[in-house]
């Protein structure tokens, strides 16, 4: 039977952008009673908060989510509180360190306002896997557990390779790809969205939905976007990111930061649906730096309004090309409760919003920390009561006073 001309135009909309589109022979007829009936498909998009912030890697599937809501479907945005207490290690030679309860709600807060930047959420579903699998019995784990082996399980890039290496992997491990399977069959999704690195799981939850008596869901896949240091996926666990939440000065000068040779990634990456008019230069590598600029442009447009986009293209401008500190400085006061003085590194995860001592101490020994206009390179210094001009990096400035 011959499709329809909307199934078709849906089809093409869908595949916009993608690298893998398993099932789609069999969404086709799906679809096309989807729009018969008028019942909407069902489209996940998980994410686990294993840090507070998004950053624009995760908008490379949230405009996908988005197009499918566009296209009059059911958008469904998981936030895996659960699975993020168990730790999803793709892409690593070791298990992802698991995060406690408190830590993923703390996490998770902000996530439903961020994805609304991007998302309608008044026309989404917002869902938290705890929702289900908290209620599971240990018989029901159990039996979850029944339907996948050990012998498929290490088929995954990742745990055949720490398999063959004889590095440790920890049984919870392969509970991960199990429970976001199990989401799939208690959302009863028809589509489910991931990165690259995600094609195993989303794979494992058409297996799970089909021993739930589920038609399995179809699976389409997006790039990784690779971070500002031009070597590794964009993570906030690596620091080279650009948070879809920072200043729009940190989000121009991040995106005028990255490497000629990445724009083409970028730019394809980014601009489905969107920013289709930069393609062709993007794709010719003609005038790198005026393709950078105008996509530092529209990435501050993008999340923070066009009224937005003079002061931090000002403010790079002053800032980086001409090396001066920026006409307004942000003024922040910390408490040296009780002590004599305050260690830099703290001072630095205080004042910048760090996630962690160590994200700082990259920051000094890299050569990135000044303190009134003097390098400094000791991550031992510790600052008496005062006050200080410090700068993170090229773009983060902030007048802190210790008290």
């Amino acid at each position: 039977m011959t499709a329809s001309p909307e199934v078709e135009r849906q089809l093409e909309r869908i595949r916009t952008g993608s690298v893998d589109f398993v099932g789609e022979d069999e969404l086709r007829p799906r679809l096309a009673k989807a729009i018969e009936e008028g019942r909407p498909l069902r489209v996940k998009l998980g994410m686990d908060p294993s840090a507070p912030d998004l950053h624009v890697g995760h908008t490379v599937t949230l405009e996908k989510l988005k197009i499918f809501q566009e296209l009059g479907h059911t958008p469904i945005f998981l936030v895996g509180d659960f699975t993020a207490r168990i730790g999803d290690p793709t892409g690593k030679n070791k298990a992802r360190p698991a995060l406690d309860e408190e830590q993923v709600k703390a996490n998770a807060v902000t996530y439903v306002e961020q994805v609304a930047r991007v998302l309608d959420v008044e026309r989404a579903e917002i869902r938290f896997n705890g929702e289900w699998m908290d209620a599971l019995s240990p018989t029901d784990i159990v039996k979850l557990c029944s339907h996948y082996t050990v012998a498929r399980m290490l088929e995954r890039d990742d745990f055949s390779k720490r398999y063959r290496e004889g590095l440790p992997i920890s049984v919870h491990e392969f509970l991960y790809p199990l429970v976001q399977a199990y989401d799939s069959v208690a959302l009863q999704a028809d589509v489910e969205l991931g990165g690259t690195d995600q094609l195993f799981n989303l794979l494992v939850g058409r297996e799970i939905q089909r021993d739930y008596g589920q038609a399995p869901q179809a699976v389409l896949t997006h790039p990784l976007l690779v971070g500002t240091d031009g070597k590794e996926k964009m993570s906030k666990s690596v620091g080279n990111t650009i948070g879809i939440t920072d200043a729009p000065e940190e989000i121009y000068g991040k995106t005028m930061s990255i490497s000629d040779k990445l724009m083409a990634d970028w730019v394809g990456a980014l601009s489905f649906g969107r920013w289709e008019d930069l393609l062709p230069q993007a794709r010719s590598g003609e005038d790198p730096l005026g393709l950078k600029k105008e996509l530092a442009r529209r990435m501050v447009a993008r999340f923070h309004g066009d009224d937005a986009v003079g002061s931090a293209e000002g403010h790079f401008q002053q800032v980086i090309q001409r090396g001066e500190t920026p006409d307004e400085v942000p003024e922040v006061e910390l408490a040296l409760g009780g002590e004599a003085n305050l260690g830099l590194l703290d001072v630095l995860r205080q004042t910048f919003g760090l996630a962690s001592n160590g994200e700082a101490r990259r920051l000094v020994s890299g050569g990135a920390v000044q303190v009134d206009e003097g390098r400094v390179d000791d991550p031992k210094l510790r600052l008496a009561a005062g006050e200080y001009l410090l700068r993170a990096g090229k773009r983060r400035f902030a007048r802190v006073s210790l008290k």
